[in-house]
């Protein structure tokens, strides 16, 4: 009996390969990394971007483009009404709060409390409630 490690009876011949890990960020995408990828043997994937390397415009690509360039509209989100924001100021400085105060009573921000009585603030209806009950008042609607 040997005291060592037992030996296997069969060799095993099959070649052992090594692959480099493939490179990776900026790297990855340079062209002399294909290229060296290519030279080593490795599966190379390549892909043209959407429209890339050509002079089309993109009204030849998207049908519609010309259509939506034309188009002179300006849209907007509505905001609060010049009444609501009028009304606001009054209740809280009739209920002697700064906007301070008022936010934290509603539990918001005092930046929402300011965007409302600048007029900027798109109307939230369940803030606007918020205000009515902290207010003890009925704030016209926003339109």
């Amino acid at each position: 009996m040997t005291s060592g490690p037992t030996l296997l009876a069969a060799q095993q011949w099959e070649p052992v390969v090594w692959k480099r890990a493939a490179p990776t960020g900026q790297a990855a995408k340079g062209t002399a990394a294909v290229n060296a990828a290519r030279r080593q043997g490795t599966e190379v994937e390549t892909s043209k971007k959407f429209s890339a390397a050509s002079n089309r415009s993109s009204a030849a690509v998207v049908p519609k483009a010309k259509k939506l360039d034309e188009n002179s509209e300006t849209f907007r989100h509505k905001t609060v009404s010049h009444d609501l924001k009028l009304a606001l100021q009054q209740a809280r400085l009739a209920k002697k709060m700064s906007q301070a105060d008022l936010a934290t009573a509603i539990n918001e921000r005092s930046s929402v409390v300011s965007e409302y009585e600048a007029g900027k603030a798109i109307p939230n209806g369940a803030i606007i409630n918020k205000l009515n009950n902290a207010l003890g008042v009925r704030l016209p609607k926003a339109k």
